[in-house]
């Protein structure tokens, strides 16, 4: 085995992404080093490179969601042998970024990959995955709302699986990765109707994934709020907003019932009101440690959820050309023309 690899560096601060050769790092307690062979491409790596956040040490190596192969086995760790087929949620750490050919895993949040699944199908579920459930089930949060969450029993929890039956749930922005996650772990969860929000040429897709309704993202709120009272009449105690711009908040938080729960992926950009809740998810599995707790017990149960066709992964585009793809990517996310779709390299095609 080679000591060096290909990796898609981020050199310096708002720099430029270009192909270099790495050292191979090496696993230690509790990692698995694994042959990266397949990356999807996320929101977040534009956003570290056009806007310099989240990442103070460079040259560094971005990707956090991974699928490959098990090359070395750390020491503390079971379960594994070489060659098993895994995927992971990285870290902002360089040795655990994705976009390398070779990668630190941690391993009590590595999941054996199902045969009825690919690696690019494998490398779209971490992140999204793991933010919806994060938002929807982690039962003890900080104060702090950027770990916040909805605190439902999780659908893997004894008895979990169906509880919410008969109470509505929204999803706004149910097109996107974490969307599609959301409102798959609500109809696990037995949640209905599922009513989400998405461009209309996605409704039998969504449809497919558990969504009883799906309404046009762009109708104006007052139209919105009328779809949904001839819907159900029943109160809206959680809403999921994948979207979390500032227009999207202000109306998922209006349709939200007293006492209930708004979860955003972003920052709240809305005044708050006592007697209404708001849980901005911090979506890494890895840690705080109340997050790993989660991710822990998601991780043991993922296998089996994805081989039963429970959880479905995202649909995947494969962009060309290995890493030196990526750049051709993350400018198509950065330009908001992707759509129902995640964006996927495979790390061992690089030239």
């Amino acid at each position: 085995m080679s000591t060096h690899q290909k990796a898609l560096v981020l050199p310096i601060k708002q720099g430029t992404f270009e192909l270099h050769s790495v050292p191979i790092p090496t696993p230690g307690p509790g990692q698995l080093l694994v042959r990266m062979h397949a990356v999807a491409l996320n929101p977040v790596d534009w956003k570290v490179q056009a806007r310099g956040i989240l990442v103070e040490d460079y040259p560094f190596i971005l990707g956090t969601d991974n699928a490959g192969t098990v090359e070395v086995i750390g020491e503390e760790v079971y379960g594994f042998s070489k060659g098993d087929r895994v995927f992971t949620q990285g870290t902002f750490e360089s040795t655990h970024g994705g976009f390398q050919q070779y990668a630190l895993f941690n391993a009590s949040v590595t999941a054996k990959i199902p045969e009825n699944l690919t690696f690019e199908q494998a490398a779209t579920i971490p992140v999204g995955l793991g933010t919806a459930v994060l938002g929807l089930y982690t039962p003890r949060t900080p104060e702090d709302i950027e770990c916040g969450s909805a605190q439902l029993t999780a659908p893997w929890d004894s008895d979990g699986r169906g509880i919410y039956a008969g109470r509505p749930f929204v999803v706004l922005g149910a097109s996107s990765s974490v969307g599609q996650y959301a409102l798959q772990l609500a109809r696990l969860s037995g949640f209905s109707p599922i009513i989400v929000t998405a461009s209309l040429h996605h409704t039998d897709y969504l449809k497919s994934l558990g969504a009883t309704h799906v309404v046009d993202r762009h109708l104006p709120f007052e139209a919105l709020r009328s779809n949904l009272a001839a819907i159900t009449s029943k109160p809206f105690e959680v809403i999921f907003d994948a979207v979390s711009l500032p227009d999207t908040q202000s109306v998922a938080y209006d349709l939200l019932a007293p006492g209930g729960c708004l979860v955003l992926v972003l920052f709240p950009a809305i005044t708050l009101i006592a007697n209404k809740r708001i849980a901005k998810v911090f979506g890494q599995v890895n840690f705080p440690p109340e997050n790993l707790e989660v991710g822990v017990s998601l991780y043991k149960v993922l296998p089996e959820l994805l081989a039963e066709g429970a959880i479905q992964p995202n649909r995947v585009e494969v962009i060309p050309g290995g890493l030196g793809g990526i750049r051709a990517g993350l400018d198509r996310l950065k330009n908001d023309t992707v759509s129902g779709v995640k964006l996927v390299v495979r790390s061992q095609e690089t030239a």
